[in-house]
């Protein structure tokens, strides 16, 4: 028997907010896992925003995303770097920092990574 199922990001199950007041992680938690919507507010960086809750030297959580508005990039702990603007696709592995570029806060879909992002210990 199938279900239909609604939900919003107007209405999240959680709402994470990041450190300095610089976004927030709003989730809804579907049968498959949790679907996020963060949003990064300009000056945002994980390395600044989001480690002091996370306790880890970089980003260890796989990102499979999708930007709908703003600009973010990754850089891997190896150096190599991308950046991401609307429309784009993202897949991240674990081991990197990012962070806001321009004047628009960058909001980003995750179906994956954002089960413990920003999540206080």
């Amino acid at each position: 028997m199938s279900a239909l199922v609604r939900m919003s990001f107007d209405a999240p199950e959680e709402t994470r907010p990041f450190e300095q007041g610089k976004g927030r992680l709003d989730l809804v938690n579907v049968e498959a896992g949790p679907v996020g919507r963060a949003v990064f507010e300009p000056g945002w960086r994980w390395s600044e925003h989001v480690k002091p809750i996370a306790g880890t030297d970089s980003c260890l959580a796989p990102h499979i995303g999708y930007c709908l508005s703003g600009h973010l990039v990754v850089q891997m702990d190896d150096g190599e770097t991308q950046e991401y603007g609307p429309g784009d696709v993202m897949i991240a592995p674990p081991g990197h920092d990012a962070w806001v570029v321009g004047d628009e806060p960058c909001v980003m879909l995750d179906w994956q990574g954002y089960a413990d992002y920003a999540k206080p210990q």
